[in-house]
């Protein structure tokens, strides 16, 4: 298993380990509910620095940027990110990632999934006809992501950086911690607002910019925070995760990220995604609440009335803001209405839920 910089430092506060996408990573610390409400209410530390990320360079860049992701990419200016997908072939998804526009037109960073980074460095690499330079720079990149209502004001104190006021998908580079080069952007996969932080892993400066952080944000009562936490968080908010509710056999628009697959460009699979926006999708990503008794989780069974299978869940779990259970799942579209009524099979048994809008708070 691979470590990131800060892998000593989970095991020293006593997170439990696991690995995850190659890497031994903290599934959580003090228990899911009590991070996840932390970060809902206040401020959670996240390491993040096995994801992986692209830098594509050159006249080339954005063409190429254009040709293999489903959103737009020519609207972005210097300090804008957007998320997109990479379709293939068959307008399934490659992956979902972000798309950062250092400087428009010649440079730009890809931010992809750990579990995808070779997958999609290959299916670029393919697509690149064109010369463009790239750089995966994964292994050298650390990724903090310091998330909550409270997050942002705690981590203005670090940097001269106006990072209070940065924009939903904005982002700004400078001096943080003290240490130069570090790209601050407000994005994020909790909903509970705050930044990502990315720099290069050289020297002490993990250790110096997790200590800072600490620093400022333990006396307002912030907490680093697991991956199981992290997922509760996502699901609240309808987030999707790559290999659980999207994959290479779901396309864009069953999974509801039509608002990502912009037709005005040509890009992998444009045609087959064109026909589905024209004939419609038989089946649709939905959110889910159980009215009985009972957690959807991966795998399980969507039936309807009958007992005939209609569809799968693809996450689910115990809501902690909510307290009570959702998922997500694809279902045949007669069932994807708001307020129908479907049930999911656990453990042999059928347990009553309703469709509901996402996202779930």
């Amino acid at each position: 298993m691979k470590n990131t910089p800060f892998t000593d430092r989970h095991i020293a506060m006593g997170a439990k380990m696991a690995a995850f996408a190659g890497y031994n990573m903290p599934i959580s610390y003090t228990g899911i509910n009590e991070e996840h409400n932390c970060v809902r209410t206040n401020a959670g530390v996240f390491d993040v620095s096995h994801m992986g990320e692209f830098i594509l360079k050159g006249p080339g860049a954005l063409d190429l940027i254009q040709r293999v992701t489903s959103n737009d990419a020519s609207k972005l200016t210097d300090g804008k990110a957007q998320y997109s997908c990479l379709p293939n072939d068959h307008a399934g998804i490659v992956d979902d990632l972000l798309v950062y526009c250092i400087e428009q037109n010649k440079t730009y960073m890809l931010v992809v999934n750990a579990s995808n980074i070779e997958k999609d460095w290959e299916w670029i690499s393919k697509h690149n006809t064109g010369g463009v330079e790239m750089h995966n720079i994964s292994d050298k990149t650390a990724l903090l992501a310091v998330q909550g209502p409270k997050a942002t004001e705690y981590m203005q104190q670090l940097t001269d950086m106006d990072i209070t006021n940065l924009k939903y998908y904005t982002f700004a580079k400078g001096t943080f911690a003290g240490v130069d080069n570090v790209l601050v952007s407000a994005t994020g996969y909790t909903g509970a607002g705050g930044v990502e932080i990315y720099f290069e892993d050289k020297g002490d400066d993990a250790s110096k910019i997790w200590d800072e952080i600490f620093r400022i944000g333990m006396q307002h009562g912030m907490k680093p925070i697991g991956l199981a936490a992290r997922d509760t968080l996502r699901l609240e908010k309808g987030f999707c995760l790559y290999g659980n509710d999207i994959d290479d056999t779901t396309s864009p628009l069953e999974a509801g990220l039509g608002w990502i697959t912009k037709f005005t460009k040509d890009f992998t699979a444009k045609g087959i995604l064109e026909k589905q926006k024209a004939e419609g999708v038989t089946r649709r990503l939905v959110g889910l609440e159980m009215i009985d008794r009972g957690i959807p989780r991966h795998g399980h069974a969507i039936q309807n009335a009958e007992g005939n299978d209609i569809g799968i869940i693809t996450s689910g779990t115990q809501s902690p803001t909510l307290g009570k259970a959702i998922g997500l799942g694809y279902v045949a579209i007669d069932y994807a209405g708001e307020g129908s009524e479907i049930f999911v099979n656990i453990r042999d048994k059928a347990i009553k839920a309703l469709v509901v809008k996402i996202p779930f708070l």
